[in-house]
This record gives structure tokens, sequence and C-alpha cells, in this order.
């Protein structure tokens, strides 16, 4: 294909060559994305077979399930941690040597990560060595996702004609959502073709195994992309930058501009976009007890809904400006989360819903044996009665709160008035679980849990409500990140663009947004309160709402080409 020249004036339509630009950045990131989604989609199944080790001394798992499903997460997260590292070293290659083939290296990083996660024992086969590897293969994921977002959007921007970056860009904006949509697909067709029992035991291998044929068509169709134009012209005419880390973060004029982007626009993004595709996804399976299948249809239908108005939103904003579309967006998610949530609840699991307003349950303990259950990284081991008592009403969904008795006194769980025979085990009170589902509580597979037997069984009222309040979800999101990747590449100069966009993207979007559901699980867990979690996103995407509306400057009419 040919160069395509950068355009300083409005283009009457999208040419063949900018739409091939368009599908071989799209076509690689959502491949890339695909990749790094199957972790959170599969987070329970992969808690089970890589972090359920046996203590050979019990015979026993190490870890209770709630320890497993936030190792599981943050085997997620780790992949997000990393980022914006990968984003300052693919950033300066991408800065230095140019766009196209720094996004080559970072998708062969990723599929070959992937595939071999796909072939890796489980730690029932080889032991701890199974969840180091994994966590491992997560890291080299995370690095080369640092690196390939803002390659494609700066490449795609790079070939935009003025005025029209926002539409062209959310191409890529689709692409994440996109990457989620097929991963979910490809789960449900695997799950409905094995059954559950072997897909648990070894057909969620076969998401990741199949993703080496979605790379091979990946770097097959980026191989035929040229040079970025502007980047090209920089470079031939000797401009382009020798340091650009030193250019792009130790000089303060630009480093303020990439702490502005990241406090007034990326980071409420980040929060915004993960509360509404991922944390719903968790907050329906491991706290509303809504099966997996059900769950993950439940999402797939909002984000086939919801996808086309990232183009719709970036569209919008080369008309009426980046600044105003995101921060909006932050501003009305914070303002939602909760009741959104709390419907969500009452047409997922109405049992629940009435149980949590109706159930008194407390536990009381000496104040000196309750300590606190913050353990977002699930490293930390209870074993205080008080301590173990209330973990265990958490990991039931259970409301509770907590009250101290005498100095020396023993642990008791009241359930509306009634003291509880309680045993002090990690893992099990029979007796506690019995009382509080005989005061209200749904046990497993409760008829009243919203349960879907087929893809397009949607006409259900309660499915549908659930749909309708997921879509509203996903369209904050296409808010937040349609516009994203225009207003980034519009911030900073051409020589040092790659690396200064990602960084800040990456630290949003990799650390606010990807520790996300670790950390608000774990607020869940700590307080006892199923919706506490949702504070994390409230705050941050508040603090975005605030410092975007000071500080963000408007972009869309800037001349990228400089």
């Amino acid at each position: 294909m040919s160069t395509i020249a950068a355009t300083s004036g409005k283009a009457a339509g999208m040419t063949k060559d900018e739409r091939f630009v368009i599908l071989a950045s799209s076509l690689g990131t959502v491949f890339e994305w695909y990749d790094f989604y199957l972790f959170g989609s599969l987070a329970s199944i992969i808690g089970a077979q890589f972090f359920g080790v046996i203590d050979p001394a019990t015979n026993q798992p190490m870890f209770n399930q709630a320890t497993r499903d936030i190792f599981a997460l943050l085997a997620f997260a780790a992949g997000f941690i990393v980022r914006p590292f990968g984003a300052i070293v693919f950033g300066r290659v991408g800065d230095i040597v140019g766009r196209k083939y720094t996004f080559l290296v970072t998708i062969l990083i990723m599929g070959l990560s992937t595939f071999i996660v796909g072939l890796l024992p489980s730690a029932a086969t080889i032991g701890i060595a199974a969840p180091i590897i994994l966590i491992g293969l997560r890291l080299l994921q995370g690095l080369a996702l640092g690196g390939e977002y803002g390659g494609a959007a700066t490449y795609v921007a790079e070939h935009a004609p003025m005025g029209k970056r926002g539409y062209y860009t959310s191409f890529i904006q689709t692409t994440a959502t996109l990457g989620l949509f097929m991963s979910l697909l490809v789960i449900l067709f695997t799950r409905t073709a094995l059954g559950e029992p072997e897909f648990a035991a070894w057909g969620w291998r076969i998401p990741f195994l199949v993703s080496v044929l979605l790379l091979g068509i990946s770097v097959w169709i980026r191989l035929r992309l040229n040079e970025s134009p502007v980047f090209q012209k920089m470079k031939d005419e000797g401009k382009a930058s020798k340091a650009p880390l030193t250019e792009a973060f130790a000089n303060w004029s630009n480093a303020k501009i990439v702490l502005i982007a990241l406090v007034g626009g990326v980071m409420g993004q980040g929060v915004v976009w993960y509360t509404g595709q991922f944390y719903a996804l968790f907050f329906m399976q491991s706290i509303l007890k809504v099966d997996g299948y059900t769950a993950n249809l439940l999402i797939a239908w909002s984000l086939l809904l919801g996808t086309g108005f990232f183009i719709v939103f970036g569209a919008l904003s080369d008309k009426i400006g980046r600044k105003p579309i995101i921060l909006a967006g932050c501003l009305i998610a914070a303002l939602t989360f909760f009741p959104i949530f709390r419907m969500i609840t009452t047409n997922a699991n109405p049992a629940l819903e009435k149980a949590i307003e109706s159930v008194k349950v407390e536990v009381v303990a000496d104040a000196k044996g309750c300590g606190d259950l913050f353990n977002p990284v699930g490293t930390r081991v209870f074993s205080a009665p008080c301590d173990t008592a209330r973990a265990y009403l958490a990991q039931q969904s259970v409301k509770y709160s907590t009250s101290y008795g005498a100095a020396g006194s023993g642990v008791k769980v009241v359930v509306n008035g009634k003291d509880v025979a309680y045993a002090d085990a990690k893992t099990s009170n029979p007796a506690v679980l019995a009382a509080v589902q005989a005061a209200g509580y749904p046990k497993a597979g409760d008829a009243q849990i919203v349960k879907m037997a087929h893809p397009f069984d949607i006409f259900k009222p309660q499915v549908a409500a659930i749909i309708g309040l997921l879509f509203v979800l996903v369209l904050f999101v296409t808010m937040v990140y349609g516009p994203i990747a225009a207003m980034l590449v519009e911030l900073f100069p051409t020589k040092i663009r790659y690396t200064s966009m990602s960084l800040p993207y990456h630290i949003g979007n990799g650390w606010f947004g990807g520790l996300l559901p670790a950390t608000s699980f774990a607020i869940v867990a700590s307080t006892g309160d199923i919706y506490a979690g949702l504070w994390y996103p409230i705050i941050f995407a508040s603090i975005t709402a605030v410092v975007g509306l000071f500080f963000l400057p408007e972009t869309k009419d800037v001349d990228i080409t400089k």
C-alpha cells in the first residue's frame, strides 16, 4: 500500500488506504485485548487451576476461595502493573525507530505469551512453579500492551485528517471492548460445547490456544503497513528525538502536561472503564452469585449494544471537544454507580437484596481480637476468630456489622438477635451458613438468581433489565474512552508523542483501572458491605472531573504535524 500523506484540511471521506490503516491497527489491538481479557473473564477457574495449591500436611487447599479469587485477580492485575514500564521501554523505541516496527514486536510478545498459558501445567502438576510462570507470562503481556496501545493510537492519529482525529482514533477505542467481547464469545462457545465440568477441568485452555491463529493473521496484516507519514517526514528531516525519555519527563513543561493528562483525564477514564466492564462482571459472579455462563452472556449483550457509541462519542468530540465528553462521563458515572449497582442486585439476586435489608448479622468479639481485613494483595493470613468469622461472612455476601464485647470474651455471630454456635474455621462454618440462610439469605443456585439458558434468552424481565443497566455502564465507558486517544495524541509533540502519551495512559488504566477489581473486592470483604467497593471508582472519577475542569486543555483543533 502507499504511504498516506497527512492533511491539514478536512477530508471529504475516508480513503481506501486510511481504512486499511485503521483496520490493521485495530485488528492487532483487538487481538491483544482478547489475550489480555481472557484472564479477567476466567479469574475463578484460573484461581483454582494455578493458585489452588494443596498443603501436603493437611491435603487441603492452602488458600480459601476468597483468597484464590484475589490471587486470580492479581494475576490479571500483574499485567497492568508493568504496563507503564512497557510504555517507557516501547515508547522510547517507537519515538526513535518508528511506530510500525514497535507494535509488530509488541504483538509477537503478547501472542506467544498467551499461547504458552494454554500449554502451562496447573499447580496440581508442577506445584508452585505454575503460578510463578503464569505471573511471569502476565508480566510479559503487560510490557507488550504498554507499548501496543500508544503505537496504534499514534499511528492512526498521524494518518487522520484534521477535524476527524476523534472519529478515526475511536475505532482503536472499540478494540478493548471488542477484545473483551471476542473473549467472552469464545469462552461461552467452548463452555456450551464442552459443558461446565469439562470446561473447568481443561476446556478453559482452548481460548488461549486458538489465539495463535489470531496472532498469525494480525502479524501478516501489520507487515503490510508503512511507517506513519508524520513520523517519517520528521525522521527524514533529522528532527527525531535522540533522548525521548529525557525530553518527555525531565522537561517540566512537558512533564506537567503528562501529570495533567493522568489526573485530569486518564485516571477517571480508567476507573470508569474497569468498573463498567470488569468489576460489573466480577460483582455479578462473586458477590451476587450469578453463574459464570449467565454473567458472561449479560456482559456480552451489553457490549454488543454499546460498542458503537465509542465511534459516536469519538466523532462528537471532533465537533464539541474531547474535554466536555470525557469529564461528563466521569461525573455522571460517579453520581450513578451506587443506584445502578443496587438495581443490578434487585434484578440479579432479589433474595440477596431482601436479606441485606432485613437480616441483621453481627459479629461480637473482644476489640483486641479484631483486626483490619483489608487485603488487596491476598498475602495476609487471618487466624483470629473475629477475623475469620467476618471474612467468611463476606465470602458468602452477607452484610455484617462488628460490635465489641468485654475484654477476653470469645466470638459470637448473632443473626437477627439469636446467637449462633461459631466454630473457628477459615473455610467452612456450617452453623453460621445455615443460620443466615434460614433468616433469608439465598442458597447457591437459588431459583430467584437470574439465569440464562441460552444466548438469546433475553426477554425475561430480569434479564432485559440487567442488560439495560449494564448497557448504561458501557455507555459511560464509551463517553470517557471514545475521545481519549485523540486527546492524548494532540497533547504532545510528534518527536516524543509515543513516549509521552503512553505513560499517563498506562498508569491511569494499568494502575488505577487494572487494580480496581482486586482492591474493590478487598474493600467489600473488609467492610461487609457489597457496595463499598464502588467508593474506589467514585472517588477517582470525581477527582478527574474536578482537576480536568480547571487544568486539562481542549485539544481538538491542535495541529499534530509539528
